[in-house]
């Protein structure tokens, strides 16, 4: 009895001696990057000093719009229709806008890593991307996402910095158990003129862990504070942020993008929503908590599917079948985009159950969490919609097209 006391004891110990970071990591970025010399490194990583955990998003230009040339190839609408339609996007609030004489469909390409089994480097701002369920890819530029330097955390070397032209290819995996990042993930509430929003926290678009830095002045002089010492921040108008540590000190900071407004936004993991971003005049107060882990880990990904729905026309008849939406997004882990706001939504279809235009700028979407929103400024949820591309059958010649004048609703079933 005496000795199992004891066993038991030792192993409580070893326990609560583990650090708690190494206990939370399925959400972190873990993989093998193997470069041009063979050399292969595996490890925590984060892309540049940003992404960082599963969820986080992936963002270039597709190289190919496959689903436009079917529309032409089988003549389901006509080239008068086509011309002059240019286009415009909003993603993490930069809007793009083109005019040119065919479709105005969306190029960029955005996932979250989790969906991604590896990547392939084919250029300096190229790559070629296979996700879990085998489709592939072709992206180019748009962001630093292509072309970024890797940091690793190698199990055995340590930090290394890997330049994206030395690199030959990316493969992503779960983290084993016990290894630890080094880091724990940020965590917390924002309140904003949208509504609170709960979950993971990216602040400025780049700090997402308790070691990353905000930095500003105050009235003593320069500071660089650890999130980790850090209870909430509050916004005071353009130029100054309250900051509150968690020891109990308030301090006022200014003259950094950090607390000013030039602050790029603060992106929320939100599990009703997915990626919410919260530009700075929209953004009230975070008060951040303990997370509880990391985030969903790679192997809590489900596999990705193609769209199937129902499509009710303005007549009133009902189209059921495999869905193209917008010419572009075709599989349950691409991207709907909207805003609320100054509040940007990109949500993964898989948590889309319907999408009805209520006027030619703004849509109204119900999500499989019970959550309505009325999204509005972006290509996806307004006019600008290059329109769906209906499969109802296998026989490729048995698809139809439908313009967003003519979409009354479209129900998914994912």
């Amino acid at each position: 009895m005496i000795r199992s006391l004891t066993s038991l004891l030792a192993l409580a110990f070893v326990v609560s001696a583990m650090p708690a970071q190494a206990k939370d990591n399925a959400g972190f970025l873990y993989g093998t990057v193997i470069t041009e010399s063979g050399t292969e490194y595996r490890g925590f990583m984060r892309w540049g000093k940003q992404e960082s955990f599963w969820d986080d998003l992936f963002h270039s230009l597709k190289e190919d719009l496959p689903y436009v040339d079917e529309v032409e190839d089988l003549g389901l609408m006509d080239e008068d229709a086509q011309r002059g339609r240019g286009g415009r996007i909003r993603v993490f609030n930069v809007r793009i806008n083109w005019e040119d004489d065919g479709w105005g469909a969306s190029r960029v390409f955005v996932a979250r890593f989790g969906d991604i089994e590896r990547l392939e480097i084919t250029g300096d701002e190229d790559a070629r991307v296979i996700l879990r369920n085998g489709e592939e890819f072709d992206v180019s530029g748009y962001s630093d996402d292509v072309g970024n330097t890797i940091r690793m955390r190698d199990d055995s070397l340590g930090e290394i910095d890997l330049k994206w032209d030395r690199i030959e290819e990316i493969r992503f995996e779960a983290a084993p158990r016990g290894a630890d990042p080094g880091t724990q993930r940020l965590y917390g509430t924002v309140q904003s003129e949208a509504g609170d929003f709960t979950g993971y926290v990216m602040w400025d678009k780049e700090e997402c862990t308790t070691e990353d830095l905000l930095d500003g002045e105050s009235e003593d002089g320069d500071l660089s504070i650890e999130f980790g010492r850090i209870q909430a921040i509050e916004r005071r108008g353009r130029s100054s942020s309250i900051v509150e540590l968690r020891d109990g000190r308030r301090l006022r900071l200014r003259g950094s993008n950090d607390v000013d407004d030039d602050n790029r936004g603060i992106m929320i993991e939100d599990a009703r929503f997915g990626k919410v971003t919260v530009e700075w005049d929209a953004f009230d107060r975070l008060e951040l908590t303990d997370p509880n882990g990391s985030g969903r880990g790679y192997d809590e990904y489900p596999v990705p599917k193609p769209l199937y729905g129902t499509v009710t026309d303005r007549d009133g008849e009902e189209h059921s079948g495999r869905i193209v939406f917008d010419l572009d997004e075709a599989g349950t882990w691409e991207m709907l985009n909207g805003n609320v706001r100054d509040v940007a939504f990109d949500i993964p279809f898989e948590k889309v159950q319907s999408i009805e235009p209520i006027d030619d700028d703004a849509s109204r979407v119900v999500l499989t969490s019970g959550e309505e929103l009325e999204l509005e400024d972006s290509q996806d949820i307004s006019e600008r919609n290059d329109g769906i591309l209906l499969y109802r059958g296998d026989d490729r010649d048995d698809a139809m097209y439908l313009s967003w004048e003519e979409v009354v609703r479209i129900d998914f079933r994912n």
